[in-house]
């Protein structure tokens, strides 16, 4: 029996190496976002499996026999497509959904329904931080009397898709302590996320409530009806019994 865990996040890595420990046959998949992504000691594959068709061929000729999927809350293409493979070939499929980051009375945070939703909370004039990726810049065209700031893990392969806007490159973890400065030295006034949850990233939230900044919480997509777990031990548990 083999498990394929699709991952590229931190709780994908562990739950693989955890299982991997514990004697569980399985396979890693990367969508290879990340030019240099951490090197982990189990089998690993990188790359698309061209499309839904690619994906059924795959599993198929892997002999997977089942699926946890603990990719990011808004790889949703990924996630809606895996969860319908998986039904329609009978193979057993759990999705590790970290729960939500929730604001408290010190955050001022503006719930965004997508990134184009960005352009109607914004004044003129802002400096707006983007942690939300290079692939959804387009979506922030409106905001062309802002300053946009996009970091990102990878240098970009070409420039910034609009004049009023720059790249900057960082690697997580980030400390909260590094998070005030930078956002200081740059004189943020609104940093925008997705509402991805956990730890890892929570850093930047945190400094941006130090700072009484302005927060754009973009909410998720709608996830697939699927079985799905909110905490890592749980996702191992499943991955022990279908592996």
């Amino acid at each position: 029996m083999t498990l394929l865990i699709l991952s590229g996040t931190g709780e994908g890595r562990q739950i693989a190496t955890d299982l991997h420990g514990q004697g569980v046959d399985l396979m890693v998949s990367l969508a290879g976002e990340t030019r240099k992504p951490k090197q982990q000691a189990v089998p690993t594959r990188i790359g698309g499996f061209g499309g839904t068709q690619g994906f059924r061929d795959f599993l198929n000729d892997a002999k997977i026999t089942a699926v946890l999927d603990a990719t990011h809350p808004f790889a949703n293409n990924i996630t809606s497509r895996t969860a319908q493979v998986c039904a329609d070939l009978a193979v057993p499929y759990c999705l590790y959904l970290r729960p939500p980051w929730a604001a408290n009375a010190e955050d001022d945070w503006t719930e965004l329904s997508d990134e184009s939703d960005a352009a109607q909370h914004i004044k003129a004039g802002s400096t707006v931080f983007l942690a939300t990726g290079r692939k959804t810049l387009h979506r922030f065209a409106a905001l062309s009397k802002c300053r946009l700031i996009c970091r990102q893990i990878d240098p970009p392969d070409g420039a910034f898709p609009f004049e009023n806007g720059e790249y900057l490159i960082g690697r997580p973890p980030f400390s909260v302590s590094d998070e005030i400065a930078l956002f200081k030295r740059l004189n943020v006034d609104w940093l925008i996320v997705k509402n991805a949850g956990g730890s890892a990233s929570f850093s930047k939230l945190e400094a941006a409530r130090a700072l009484q900044l302005k927060v754009g919480m973009i909410k998720r997509p709608k996830m697939p009806v699927a079985t799905t777990v909110s905490r890592i031990e749980q996702a191992i548990e499943w991955g022990k019994a279908h592996g």
